[in-house]
């Protein structure tokens, strides 16, 4: 790839994108994120399929993986009825440990770039953050995801992004509506993204999947390319 267009030409240090949503580029090392790839193999095998979820009757592109809950547009469920009628993999425990890793990270670049911060006051409190579900979704090079808000859960704990294999072209926007102010952000494989406290509700999308980005060891060959994300919440359920 031409260097100018390599994720290594942009700014690429941890910092706050708006009051309460943190990029942490390379949160996840080339170990972290090869032991992540074989779960999701594990994960893909479980009792319910990687799916695309209809909305207004339409299939999304991504394709989604539950794990402790299945979540279809406005409600989560131990059960896919839309899919298979199978219960999901429950949601393991080191994924906990993973996403408290998060947030204290995110907790401790909020303090040092936004003095005034009350992190804690938001929610990024590492140990009491204990999220229930996490949605695991596969995009493929052509997949996008248009502005939306992560509003199905009653809890309005941080939301922990984490990002392997290809980069994609991420949109963060504001909680009015899906228009400006916004940013434009490549998270690459390794990328983690933390949003809680005034940005929860924050519109936020993919505007696309930068083909051929990934890093050798995480490739995702097998599927032809493209992006897995995954995504911890905590339901309130």
């Amino acid at each position: 790839m031409n260097a100018l267009f390599a994720d290594e030409a942009f700014d690429r240090r941890p910092r706050v994108i708006a009051p309460g949503a943190v990029w942490l580029p390379g949160f996840l090392d080339e170990t972290a994120q090869t032991w992540l790839l074989r779960q999701f193999e594990v994960w893909r095998s479980g009792p319910v399929p990687a799916h695309s979820t209809i909305i207004a009757g339409h299939p999304m592109s991504v394709k989604t993986i539950g794990l402790g809950w299945h979540w279809r547009p406005g409600r989560y469920e131990r059960e896919a009825s839309d899919v298979n009628r199978e219960h999901v993999l429950p949601f393991p425990s080191w994924m906990t440990r993973l996403g408290q890793k998060a947030i204290a990270s995110a907790a401790e670049v909020l303090t040092q770039d936004e003095p005034a911060a009350d992190p804690a006051a938001w929610g990024f409190n590492a140990a009491d953050y204990s999220p229930d579900v996490a949605l695991v979704n596969f995009y493929d090079e052509n997949a996008k995801m248009g502005m939306h808000q992560d509003k199905d859960e009653s809890d309005p704990a941080p939301v922990v992004s984490l990002s392997l294999g290809d980069t994609c072209l991420f949109r963060f926007g504001n909680t009015t509506n899906r228009n400006r102010p916004y940013e434009d952000i490549r998270l690459a494989s390794g990328d983690a993204f933390v949003f809680g406290g005034p940005a929860r509700f924050a519109y936020h999308g993919v505007r696309g999947i930068v083909a051929d980005t990934a890093p050798a060891y995480a490739r995702l060959a097998h599927l032809g390319g493209g992006r897995i994300n995954i995504t911890m919440r905590t339901t309130g359920q």
